[in-house]
Order: structure tokens, then C-alpha cells, then sequence
């Protein structure tokens, strides 16, 4: 990849190479991949929010298991035959699975999905919301699937990822016209906030858009709505000027399916750069920021780094160098937003893609620094708190004294993003397939993305 230097440093830092960091990398993408190889049942392709806690099952976790696998296969982690057996069935069970605007006994409606399903029904989890996202996140792996899996024999996973697609009904979501909500249930209807402006849910759009069913399929009008308050969350930073989104998921879960290096839409082109280009000067804020360090967290610097959605120890209010500090258990995480000395390793390695000189090298250090206590049989647990020494009943994890709070958990959607960045870093494999879905390339051209790949032969 052409990287430009990162501001305010001598030249462009090398890009890391050699065995050291292969042998690290492949560490990390095969631990990871065991993940969802691992936990993710087998019939029904439930895939756990979160684990060795027992919680109930997410269906973004089902869409970034649905491309751990095409990983595994590319990788010699697994067989062909294996994945397409396990992808198969979460499809057949996708498919067949009741939908309907009850609010018991379903797993979704319209098409959609419920954010979480149970672990032993399948059915809705208690009274979770119909997420639009998180089913953007379960169809991108879909279409994957579809692209992915186009040998004989393999034909019936073609044919269900179609159909599990085609069946959502993007329009419907579409309460105030043209966005579309974040969420409905059958017991308050829609929720009251809609997709606005710069977040995760470009992926929703691109797909709603790319719909081959016109009564179902977004048009023109909805991305330009999403997209028309941009220029309030455009940051002039000089060499970092960029469309800010606090915590770093939302710069990094629409790129794991889709290659925005050198595609454009209106507002792009307006600033000159792309959504690759912004989400690499993200990150390159995010460790910037933990040099400064401007509250003093304990760990924070060059090498340790990274704010997004990620557990914590808890909901606690502390006196930390003189001053009263919030603490909070699982919360989104950024610049400028909410900070409370946690660090989630999916925010280096799910931007491995954007910034490798940086990332790898955060990583890397992570890993040497805290061990096993940081990096287990599934890769990197979900997050760390170096200055969280106190003893207190905790939300999730254990206190090491003298090293801090640490994790005890690996999180579904944090652990996706790993393994598919790194794997778009290494070879682009994800980007490559997707780039042949024809309802991802037309979502993109009916966005008004235009250039690079997207480019006419």
C-alpha cells in the first residue's frame, strides 16, 4: 500500500517486516480465527457475544464469523469443505428461522434481525432491539459467503445468501424518510434516533442501496441525508483534518468488507482524500493523543494505545492523581468523547490496514509487555486498565496488583475486526472478494462513489 508520512515525524516510518513480525501476525490471525471456529456452535452458526462468559449470541458476531471462516480456509486453518459446511448451515438456519412482529417466539422481522438471539432457543434475547447495524454487519458476511463460495456444489450458499439479502426490507427501516432507524421493537415501534452523518452505518446504506428489490432498496436521497451533516464532523486539523468519530470501530467496521482506497463520493471529493485516508488519520490521532496523555493514565504512550467499544472494570467514581476519575464497564471510548485509561487492543488491530507502522509495533508491544495476561488461546483479550489497581467488586475481568485491571473475556466484534484487517493488510482478501459482489459495487455507484476499483474496465 502507498502510505503518506505521518505528520509532525521525520519521514515515513517503515512499515514493519520481516519474520519477527510475520510469525507474530500469523500468531495473532490464528488464535483469532480459533475464536470463532471454536465457540461459534456448529448447527446453527450461533456465534457468542462474548467468551468463556456466557451471555446470549450476536448476529454481527454471526457475520464476522461468516468471514473468520473464508480467512481460515485462505489461511490452511481449515478446509474448504469445512467452512462451506458450517457457513451452509448458519445460512439454512438463517433462512428458516421464524420472523414476524411478535414480540416472543422470533428472531427478527422484516428481514432484520434481533441484536441478540438466545444461546439455547435461537429466539429473541429478552426484549433487544431490531438492530439495522448490527444486520448490516450479518449481511456483509452474507455476502461474502455468496462471492466467496462459487464452486460447484457449493451452489445452495449462492442461493440462501441471495435470498437471506434480498428479504431485507431497508425501506421499511426507513421511519423518517430518507434515513433509516437505528433499531424497532414490537413493544415501542421504532427507536427515536436514525442514522446521521459519520459512523458505522455507511455499511448500512451501501447495502441498502445495493438491493436488487425496489421495494425494498434505499435510493440516492437516503445516502445524501446520511451524509449531508458531514461537514459538521469534519475536523480542520491541518495534516489531520478528517471527519471525526470519537470511538475507533466507526472508522473501521465498514472497511473491513469494503476497499475505500481511492473511491470517492460527493463529500470525498469536496476534502480531496477518501474514507481509507480518514480512517488512517484517526488512528494516527488516537496514538498522538495517548502520547499527550492528558489526564496521565498509567501506560498510555507510542506503543500502548486505543480507544473504541470495549469492556471496562466497572461503573466506578475514584480519586486518581488528586481528582475524582469515572471508570465504566462496557462503553464506547475516544478522543474528545469519554476516557477512563482502558485501552482495547482491536482499535490498533482492527486499523492494522490504515497505519501498519504504527499499529503492528502497538501490537507487538502489548503482547511482550502483559503476556498471557493480555494475550490468550483466542489472541488479545478485549481490553486492559494499567491504572485500575483498586480493589473493587468488577464488572468483568480481575485486578493484578501493581499491573492493573485486565480482561478476562474476547468479544465477538472486537475480535472480527482483528482478523479481517490484518488479512486485508496482508493480502486484501476480504476487499478482493467483496469487490466482485455486484450489490456491493452497486450500493457504491448509487452512493455516488465513483474512481479506483470502482472505475469502468
Amino acid at each position: 500500500m502507498a502510505l503518506g508520512p505521518i505528520p509532525g515525524e521525520e519521514g515515513l516510518p517503515p512499515v514493519p517486516h520481516g519474520a519477527t513480525v510475520e510469525s507474530f501476525l500469523d500468531s495473532v490471525q490464528l488464535r483469532t480465527f480459533n475464536y470463532f471456529w471454536g465457540t461459534t456452535e456448529v448447527k446453527r452458526g450461533l456465534a457468542p457475544d462474548r467468551f468463556p462468559t456466557t451471555t446470549f449470541a450476536s448476529i454481527a458476531a454471526m457475520g464476522f464469523a461468516l468471514t473468520a471462516f473464508v480467512i481460515g480456509v485462505e489461511r490452511g486453518n481449515v478446509t474448504r469443505k469445512a467452512a462451506a459446511e458450517r457457513t451452509l448451515a448458519m445460512l439454512r438456519w438463517l433462512i428458516s428461522a421464524n420472523q414476524g412482529p411478535e414480540a416472543e417466539g422470533t428472531v427478527g422481522y422484516k428481514g432484520f434481525f434481533y441484536h441478540f438471539l438466545d444461546n439455547t432457543t435461537g429466539l429473541r434475547f429478552e426484549k433487544t432491539e431490531l438492530s439495522t447495524v448490527d444486520t448490516a454487519l450479518l449481511m456483509a458476511g452474507v455476502l461474502l459467503a455468496q462471492s466467496y463460495y462459487d464452486g460447484p456444489g457449493e451452489g445452495e450458499i449462492r442461493t440462501l445468501s441471495e435470498r437471506l439479502y434480498r428479504r431485507v426490507d431497508w425501506r421499511w427501516a426507513m421511519t423518517r424518510a430518507p434515513v433509516v432507524s437505528m433499531g424497532w421493537t414490537p413493544e415501542a415501534g421504532f427507536i427515536e434516533y436514525d442514522w446521521l452523518a459519520y459512523n458505522e452505518a455507511m455499511l448500512v446504506y451501501i447495502l441498502g442501496l445495493g438491493s436488487p428489490d425496489p421495494q425494498r432498496a434505499l435510493d440516492r436521497q437516503s445516502w445524501d441525508a446520511w451524509s449531508q451533516r458531514l461537514a459538521t464532523y469534519w475536523t480542520d486539523s491541518g495534516p489531520l483534518s478528517m471527519l471525526r468519530f470519537p470511538p475507533l470501530f466507526g472508522h473501521q467496521y465498514s472497511h473491513v468488507w469494503i476497499d475505500f482506497r481511492g473511491i470517492q463520493d460527493d463529500f470525498m471529493r469536496s476534502k480531496n482524500i477518501d474514507y481509507f485516508e480518514n480512517s488512517r488519520r484517526a488512528t494516527i490521532a488516537q496514538r498522538n493523543y495517548a502520547m499527550a496523555n492528558p489526564y496521565g493514565w498509567r501506560g498510555y504512550g507510542r506503543y500502548e494505545w486505543g480507544l473504541t467499544a470495549c469492556d471496562g472494570p466497572g461503573a466506578f467514581r475514584i480519586d486518581v492523581l488528586g481528582e475524582t476519575r469515572v471508570f465504566r464497564s462496557y462503553s464506547a471510548r475516544g478522543v474528545g468523547d469519554f476516557d477512563d485509561g482502558t485501552i482495547a487492543p482491536t482499535a490498533a488491530g482492527g486499523s492494522i490496514a490504515f497505519a501498519p507502522e504504527i499499529c503492528i509495533p502497538a501490537l507487538m508491544a502489548m503482547r511482550e509487555r502483559h503476556g498471557d495476561l493480555l494475550y490468550g488461546a483466542y489472541g488479545f483479550y478485549d481490553a486492559y486498565n494499567p491504572t485500575f489497581d483498586f480493589e473493587r467488586r468488577l464488572s468483568h475481568g480481575k485486578v493484578v496488583p501493581g499491573r492493573g485491571w485486565y480482561d478476562t473475556d474476547w468479544i465477538g466484534i472486537d475480535q472480527g475486526p482483528i482478523l479481517a484487517m490484518i488479512e486485508n493488510y496482508r493480502t486484501g482478501l476480504i476487499w478482493r472478494i467483496m469487490a466482485r459482489n455486484p450489490h456491493i459495487r452497486l450500493g457504491l455507484e448509487r452512493a455516488g462513489f465513483t474512481g479506483g476499483w470502482l472505475a469502468p474496465a
